[in-house]
Parts: C-alpha cells; sequence; structure tokens
C-alpha cells in the first residue's frame, strides 16, 4: 500500500523591509495538490497582482492540507542581531520551527542565503524531523508550493502593513529603496526623538537617519549658543 508522500513548501515576504514583520510561511500538500495549484495558477507572489494573490491565496487555504504563518517582528529581529544572530540565521530557526511543525517528508525552501549548501546545513543540523530538505535559489518560481507558500506569505505581510497604514499614515511598502516609506521615516523622527516600535531599528538605513537627526540637533545648538 502506497502512502502519501507530504510536501512542505516554505518561503517569506518582508525580509529586508525597514518597517513591520517579516513574514515567513510552509504550505504542506501531496504531490496531486501541488500540481492542481500549478494549473490554477499559482506562481511566485512577485509576477502576481495583489487582488490575484488574495484569491489565489483562498485557493490555496482551501486546498493545502496545512499552512503555518510565522510572524517576526522588528522588535524580535532587532533583539536577535543585537545578540550577533544574523538575518539568515532567523530566518533558518524560524523555517525550522515550521519544518518540525509540518512533519513533512519533502521540505523546499528558496533560499535566503548566497551558498544554498550551507544554508541547507544549518537547517538539517537543527530540525528534528528527517525529512528531504531541498535549497535552492528561486525555488518560488520552481516548486508551486513555495509559490503558494510565497503568496501566502506576502498577503499576510500586506495586510500587517495596511493595520499600519490605517494607524499613521501612508508609510509606503515598508522598503528603503521605496520613497514614501523613507520620507514617512525622515519625517517622523524630524518630529520625535525615537522611532516606534514597527521599525527595525538595528537596520543602517535608519541608523543613518537618527545620526543625521543628533547631528542636526548639535548643529542647531551651537550656532545659537
Amino acid at each position: 500500500m502506497q502512502t502519501t508522500k507530504w510536501i512542505a513548501g516554505i518561503d517569506e515576504a518582508g525580509r529586508g523591509s525597514v518597517l513591520g514583520p517579516m513574514v515567513i510561511v510552509g504550505v504542506l500538500a501531496d504531490s496531486k495538490t501541488e500540481n492542481t495549484l500549478k494549473k490554477l495558477g499559482v506562481k511566485d507572489s512577485k509576477v502576481l497582482t495583489p487582488e490575484k494573490r488574495e484569491k489565489l491565496a483562498e485557493v490555496i487555504e482551501n486546498t493545502a492540507k496545512d499552512i503555518i504563518v510565522v510572524k517576526v517582528g522588528p522588535c524580535k529581529i532587532d533583539s536577535y542581531r543585537k545578540s550577533g544572530i544574523s538575518l539568515n540565521q532567523i530566518e533558518g530557526m524560524k523555517m525550522v520551527e515550521i519544518i518540525n511543525y509540518l512533519n513533512p517528508h519533502i521540505t523546499q525552501i528558496d533560499c535566503p542565503d548566497h551558498n544554498p549548501w550551507k544554508f541547507k546545513e544549518f537547517l538539517k543540523s537543527t530540525c528534528n524531523v528527517n525529512c528531504e530538505i531541498i535549497v535552492e535559489h528561486k525555488a518560488d518560481v520552481k516548486y508551486p508550493l513555495v509559490s503558494a507558500a510565497s503568496i501566502i506569505a506576502k498577503v499576510e505581510r500586506d495586510k500587517e502593513i495596511e493595520k499600519l497604514k490605517e494607524k499613521h499614515g501612508d508609510i509606503g511598502s515598508g522598503y528603503s529603496h521605496d520613497p514614501v516609506t523613507m520620507k514617512w521615516l525622515e519625517n517622523w523622527i524630524s518630529h520625535t526623538k525615537e522611532f516606534p516600535d514597527f521599525v527595525r531599528k538595528t537596520w543602517e538605513t535608519v541608523r543613518e537617519l537618527k545620526r543625521s537627526r543628533s547631528q542636526s540637533i548639535l548643529s542647531r545648538w551651537l550656532r545659537f549658543r
């Protein structure tokens, strides 16, 4: 009797963002469901419109055997980084939590590290589940379940950003390459001493803005002594 082989796809959204959480998602399904999702148009979230992502997210939620969403907030990311834990290690630790929870036969992961082999060895050395682990760049393009995870992660991340916008105005996408986000950060720090908790304070972008503020205050003080 052939047993079902369960496959987990894992991906993230918001890894490099300066605002909001990093969202890591695991989607568990069998090979039949994997093929079904591919036929339904599941692909890398970056090539889909927000409307298409939301529609496919519903399909994935109704089709997959299990889904786990892990949100790592800015304060937690900052705390890890201050203790010497890199962003790659943070992501790897949370992916291991997902693998342990889903308990798949095969895990497919979009690699955040420049060295897939090194990242794979890190996962294998800390994982409690005996499963085949596939770590590749652009796995969200190649494997439908990683694509599915990328879609759920992006949708959940977008929800978090929308909540922040409702409270704090237009903060943009939350990435430092977004002029709207940078303008919001500059405006905030020009009026307030500290950034709020949803800002990743260990990011160099944020540190530079704080340094510029301090230098500006010192310059005004020296000018009017």
